[in-house]
């Protein structure tokens, strides 16, 4: 359960390359437009929203100037300065709530999207993606990562292109107004903008290794959290929390770096823009004792001078958090990068109808992706009849296993084929092969969901009655009915609620429902007690009457009835028969017989 090797991707150095998806924060989120366009209306409205609000924004400054001037000064207008002050306020108020219920909905509905397009893309990825990947990392990418890119959208999108418009808005004014005063103004504006570039690729790539840092958390607490009854068991509660958080000391460590470069680079932009802005005041305050302008065009001034430095400012944080963003959706690129190795071919061969389930497997090499030294099967040969039961027996590591992976195309041999009814399966569709095929493991996959969902999973289309025959087959039906809610329990997380014996129950069911034309079952009745390993047994005999079923077996009572046992080791068959045969020939299976049935032992893992 608990690892102490780190098999996540190791940080970058601090010193090194950033990875070339982090150099551009625009391109980075460029994935991000075909989100956006798909909600154009939505965008439409932003921006007409956003438009309205920044010209009622620069108007402010026009009517406070006519209120210097034409109600203080003179006090002739101040009746109509004050009402044309109430409407453009009004109109401002009106606008920014428009453009923050636009873009906060376009914000939710483009997050949506992308958490489904990467979950409906991770689900699709094959078995070696997740052998090397870690589930805690992906959920962390799903959820965590996703939220930045809504802070994106709903807040730093429209914050930046509002504060875009509002700096040109405001420089055109400010030279309109008073140009030798707008020329000094201006020199700032280049100065506020340095420190950006530069501590731009910087912030990025720490802000990628605090996200990664995250992650690492987040792996393990899920891995923990999943498997705490063995941590109580092992009185590991102290371990665990000593783990976890030095996972998140190091994740805080990393963000305050990231921080403290975020927050330099705001305070030296804004002390930039607004020591530029105190200078350009004192010019004024000259100009207005002078003469040479009115209090209310300096007020004007000012405004401008101030929406203009404010959005500069707000441009600065604005780019701190699209780093953030971009190191989020460099992360979740990666993700929708992956492509899985297993797929349909372009023109898929149908299976024939109805199948027959003649599986054969010829001289088959095969090498787990993160085992490529080792072979799991080494040239290993196997045909099975239409309706016939062979047992693969032998001991832990033989490969018994990776012939189910193999049958159901989790992966793909190095050498040699594997195919159904005279098919190889690297010619068929993926789905509709495993549509032939009924799975029950050893340690059967309950999910939080009701008892009747978890055995309709095997298929979603069957009716109540449907689903109840099934679970009175596999011996189900006593106890689901037992339970507070009948069928429509929730059996809780992992099956919470039920004994390993009910979860391998449930599974049966399931299987039972499927009613494919190959079976495969891993130990099915393991996790039974006496009474209702005899009941399901009878039940499986009845199903597999007329399929192909193969069975990796782990104690031998359960083959004994095999039309034929398959002795494994190390990747090869070593002997084949029935149970009497085997046991005459000596060997690999008489030893494993004698360990479990003459000398009466513990059963040895077969």
């Amino acid at each position: 359960m608990v690892k102490f090797a780190r098999t996540s991707t190791p940080p970058p150095d601090d010193t090194g390359d950033a990875p070339a998806r982090t150099r551009a924060p625009l391109s980075s989120l460029r994935p991000l437009w075909p989100f956006l366009a798909r909600h154009r209306g939505l965008l439409l409205a932003w921006l007409v929203a956003l438009v309205a609000s920044s010209t009622a924004t620069l108007s402010l400054p026009i009517a406070v100037r006519r209120m210097i001037d034409d109600g203080f000064a003179s006090g002739a207008g101040i009746d109509a300065a004050f009402v044309l002050l109430f409407l453009v306020t009004l109109a401002l108020a009106i606008a920014t709530a428009a453009r923050f219920f636009f873009v906060s909905l376009l914000g939710e509905r483009v997050v949506a999207d992308l958490r489904t397009r990467l979950f409906g893309h991770l689900v699709t990825l094959d078995q070696a993606f997740f052998e090397r990947s870690r589930s805690g990392e992906l959920v962390s990418r799903l959820t965590a990562d996703t939220e930045l890119l809504r802070g994106v959208v709903a807040t730093s999108m429209s914050v930046a292109l509002r504060s875009v418009v509002m700096v040109l808005g405001s420089v055109a004014m400010l030279v309109v107004t008073s140009p030798r005063l707008a020329a000094w103004t201006l020199v700032g504006i280049p100065l506020a903008v340095l420190p950006l570039v530069l501590g731009g690729r910087r912030l990025q790539k720490i802000s990628r290794q605090s996200q990664d840092r995250v992650a690492d958390a987040n792996a393990l607490a899920t891995e923990t959290l999943g498997a705490i009854d063995t941590v109580q068991s092992h009185a590991r509660e102290g371990h665990e929390r000593a783990r976890f958080g030095a996972a998140v000391a190091t994740a805080v460590a990393v963000a305050r770096k990231r921080i403290g470069v975020q927050a330099l680079v705001t305070a030296v932009a804004i002390s930039v823009v607004f020591g530029a802005i105190t200078l350009v005041l004192w010019l004024g305050a000259h100009d207005v004792a002078d003469g040479r302008m009115s209090a209310g065009t300096l007020g004007q001034f000012v405004l401008y001078a101030m929406f203009g430095a404010g959005s500069v400012g707000a441009l600065a944080e604005v780019w701190n958090e699209l780093q953030k963003a971009a190191g989020g959706m460099g992360r979740i690129g990666e993700l929708l990068d992956e492509q899985a190795s297993i797929v349909a071919p372009a023109a898929p061969r149908a299976l024939p109808r109805p199948v027959r389930g003649a599986v054969a497997m010829r001289d088959v090499v095969f090498h787990y992706p993160t085992r490529p030294t080792t072979a799991a099967l080494d040239g290993f040969s196997l045909e099975v009849a239409p309706g016939e039961t062979v047992a693969l027996v032998g001991p832990s590591g033989a490969g018994k296993s990776t012939v189910f992976a193999l049958l159901q195309r989790f992966h793909d041999p190095q050498s040699g084929s594997v195919s159904l009814d005279g098919i190889d399966l690297r010619a068929l569709d993926p789905v509709e092969l495993r549509g032939a095929m009924a799975l029950v493991a050893q340690r059967p996959t309950i999910f939080a969901a009701s008892a009747a969902d978890n055995i309709r999973y095997g298929r979603l289309d069957a009716s109540d009655a449907e689903v109840e025959a099934a679970a009175r087959a596999a011996e189900a039906h006593d106890f689901i009915s037992a339970l507070p809610g009948g069928y429509a329990s929730e059996l809780g997380e992992r099956g919470a609620r039920l004994s390993g014996g009910q979860q391998q129950r449930v599974a049966i069911a399931r299987a039972l429902l499927r009613d494919a034309p190959v079976l495969l079952l891993d130990e099915a009745t393991s996790a039974l007690d006496a009474q209702s390993e005899r009941a399901v047994q009878h039940a499986l005999e009845r199903l597999m009457e007329g399929r192909t079923t193969i069975v990796v077996a782990h104690r031998l009572a359960t083959v004994l009835r095999a039309d034929r046992i398959v002795v494994m080791d190390h990747g090869r068959i070593v002997a084949e028969g029935t149970h009497a045969e085997l046991l005459a020939q000596g060997g690999l299976y008489a030893e494993l017989a004698r360990l479990q049935f003459l000398d009466a032992a513990p059963p040895a893992e077969l």
